[in-house]
């Protein structure tokens, strides 16, 4: 789950690195409000900043310089409701203004190739850090932290070598890179991003912007975080599905997809896509990724269906399902239980390819049991092909 930037603030603040001021606002009114309390740390001097989980913002008009309260409320005017990106605008931050000297660049995130985490610092912050990396890698360092070690001292101090930082710079921002390890640790992040990490006229360090991106699957232990979900943002078919405990993400798509295992779904959505540029033109393509998993009763595969149908692009679903501790027979069981749960509410046809344990007699109940929505494939490139020319219809 990525956070809006004034709940990384808001974060970073509780963990102890060193931020400023600032409050969110979803009317004009509210962002005059705040600028007026915050606007007296700055000498009236605010920053309107569109929140959106998006980056181009400044680029795009979403980020706003007050000189006033006046002025705060005439941004937020502009900003609230502004689309960026695919984005809409509901909430804006009044951040406290800053008299920056210098701005920098620190982020710590996941490095699943290497088995760790990578901590990468510049001297160089507030621009593209993707365009600094392709034009000017030498300005960018790169270093391995160890999980079981995370960013100590020395490690901090390792890595602010390595970006370049002068003896004085580098020892005020050793301690903030430890603050913001505490920030990933605790709070289960993939990823702990900074930019600008900026040093003030005063000489000190602030987190000027952050980004945090939380690991879903350690919510079990972090149950605070359930209040940072975005409901307004939140795609009504994955909530249902989440709901009802379903590996589901939406797909700009028109064929569904069933599968039992994420690498299975992950080729189908393969073979989906191939075949619908083969036979259709371009016309189909995949509308989500769902995971059944290992059980395919008629309770779960109802659940999937009733996801998938609901969403009105679909217009054909594959279901691909391999037996292997769940044989084909018992899936085959739970496509029957499900059509019969549903009811009317299957309105849309169904290719079915089933292979694996008990394959024939998996097959042999689905023809018997002849649902005119139905087809039975023998092959995923013939389900594929079908489902394709079935959803171009």
């Amino acid at each position: 789950m990525d956070l809006f930037e004034y709940q990384a603030r808001d974060m970073f603040e509780k963990h102890g690195v060193p931020v400023l001021a600032g409050q969110t606002a979803e009317t004009p009114e509210q962002a005059r409000a705040a600028a007026d309390e915050i606007g007296t740390r700055s000498g009236g001097v605010t920053v309107v900043k569109a929140q959106v989980k998006t980056g181009g913002r400044g680029k795009a008009g979403g980020v706003k310089v007050a000189k006033s309260a006046d002025e705060a409320e005439q941004y937020a005017q502009q900003i609230l409701g502004m689309d960026i990106k695919g984005h809409t605008v509901h909430t804006v931050m009044i951040a406290q203004g800053a008299k920056i000297a210098e701005e920098y660049y620190f982020s710590l995130l996941l490095d699943r190739a290497n088995r760790n985490y990578l901590a990468m610092c510049s001297k160089e912050g507030g621009m593209e850090i993707e365009q600094l990396a392709v034009e000017r890698p030498e300005a960018l360092a790169r270093i391995a932290v160890d999980p079981q070690v995370g960013i100590d001292e020395a490690k901090a101090t390792e890595i602010v070598q390595a970006a370049g930082f002068d003896a004085e710079t580098g020892a005020k921002i050793v301690p903030v890179l430890q603050k913001l390890w505490d920030v990933y640790r605790e709070e289960d992040a993939t990823l702990v991003e900074v930019n600008p990490l900026v040093k003030t006229e005063d000489g000190d360090i602030i987190a000027l912007d952050g980004k945090v991106t939380l690991d879903d699957n350690a919510s079990f232990r972090q149950a605070d975080h359930a209040a940072l979900v975005d409901e307004k943002a939140a795609d009504p078919l994955e909530a249902k599905a989440k709901a009802m405990h379903l590996n589901y993400v939406k797909l700009d798509g028109n064929v569904g997809i069933i599968g039992n295992g994420a690498g299975l779904v992950m080729s189908t959505l393969d073979v989906v896509a191939y075949a619908g540029e083969d036979h259709t033109g371009g016309a189909s393509k995949p509308a989500n990724f769902l995971d059944i998993g290992g059980g395919a009763s008629a309770e779960v595969m109802a659940n999937g269906l009733d996801v998938i149908l609901g969403d009105e692009q679909v217009k054909a679903v594959f279901v691909n399902v391999f037996g292997g501790i769940t044989a084909c027979d018992a899936v085959a069981n739970g496509i029957v239980g499900a059509l019969k749960s549903l009811g009317d509410q299957a309105t849309k046809p169904l290719v079915v390819r089933l292979d694996g344990n008990n394959v024939v007699e998996g097959r042999r109940i689905l023809e018997d049991y002849n649902h005119p929505l139905v087809t039975v494939e023998e092959t995923m490139d013939g389900a594929a092909r079908k489902a394709a020319e079935l959803a171009a219809k």
